[in-house]
């Protein structure tokens, strides 16, 4: 139940920073919060590290959190590098992937064709990429996308949330990364995930431009 609770409130926490209506400096206060979305303070607390994790708060005077201010070169470079070790799983995972998870990989990627719902398809992007992660059998590198990815999935979760349009094309993506995996095609595959992680944050970009414009 407290992990339920905390999935919700940090959530709508992303969703709060993201249309504006938190602002960078802003106190997140454990006790308002949990009156504010009626449950303890655990819950809270535990949404309040994830934002930490994620980069989207921080420790302020007395130890309380803050939002964050992100600035874009910040976010930029995040992606960039989320992109570079990503892709370098990718292309490993097109050589090194067993028949079964390739089909695996493939059952995903259909499953996401025929989803619509923004916070189902979040989920089934995550298993997309996990299933490429575990498949490049290299758990140096699966470890720096873990910490990177804890800083990079609200915000992947959130434009698919904020921007219909990016659901189109992150399926779209996904099916061309998967046949290069398929095709045992390293070179192809590594560019391809490159690709998709930059046009994640290429959408968030302009996300977070036109909520600073009202």
């Amino acid at each position: 139940m407290i992990i339920r609770a905390a999935d919700s409130i940090f959530e709508s926490l992303i969703d709060e920073i993201m249309v504006g209506r938190m602002v960078p400096g802003e106190p997140l206060i454990e006790q308002a919060l949990a009156e504010q979305f009626g449950v303890s303070r655990t819950p809270v607390r535990e949404a309040l590290h994830r934002l930490a994790q994620a980069g989207l708060a921080e420790r302020g005077a007395r130890r309380a959190y803050i939002v964050r201010a992100m600035a874009p070169g910040d976010l930029a470079e995040l992606f960039e590098a989320t992109g570079e070790v990503e892709s370098t799983l990718a292309a490993l995972a097109a050589n090194r992937m067993s028949e079964i998870e390739r089909r695996q990989l493939l059952a995903v990627v259909d499953s996401g064709d025929a989803c619509d719902d923004p916070a189902a398809y979040s989920e089934i992007n995550s298993r997309f990429h996990e299933i490429i992660k575990l498949g490049a059998r290299n758990s140096t590198l699966a470890s720096t996308l873990d910490e990177l990815s804890m800083r990079t999935l609200a915000w992947r979760a959130a434009n698919f949330r904020e921007d219909n349009r990016r659901l189109a094309s992150s399926r779209t993506e996904h099916r061309e990364i998967a046949e290069a995996i398929l095709g045992l095609d390293a070179d192809t595959t590594r560019r391809l995930m490159c690709s998709h992680v930059a046009s994640s944050y290429l959408v968030l970009s302009d996300i977070l431009a036109r909520h600073q414009l009202r």
